[in-house]
């Protein structure tokens, strides 16, 4: 058996908020979205070295814990895994650059957003 390719799509959520991770913890999964959490860009990247494969989805906040944040590590995610769906959020006006492949959610997002790129990404 192959363990290198997971039964079910799975989702990296980078998020410094526990109600917020828990959220779209409970979104995803109720759409059959399998979910690593991180508060930390940098504990994120050490999940894109074990397992970035086998992801489908990041789900980052543009401010994090630690020193990285959102946007460098969408960066770093889509150079490694240019076929991975990035989202990056925030709850403040974006005056940066994204790194290309990537989207903008302005906080609030919605849920039903995130229900429909859970979909996509199960179909």
């Amino acid at each position: 058996m192959d363990l290198s390719v997971p039964a079910r799509p799975v989702a990296l959520i980078v998020e410094d908020d526990q109600f917020q991770r828990e959220t779209l913890e409970v979104l995803f999964t109720e759409n059959e979205i399998d979910v690593i959490q991180c508060e930390s860009a940098e504990a994120a990247a050490l999940v894109l070295e074990e397992c970035g494969r086998s992801l489908s989805i990041l789900f980052t906040d543009v401010n994090l814990a630690g020193q990285m944040d959102g946007v460098e590590l969408a960066g770093l995610a889509k150079a490694r895994f240019p076929d991975l769906c990035v989202i990056i959020t925030s709850g403040a006006p974006l005056v940066r650059r994204l790194p290309d492949g990537t989207t903008f959610w302005a906080k609030p997002w919605r849920p039903l957003d995130v229900v429909r790129i859970a979909q996509d990404a199960v179909h």
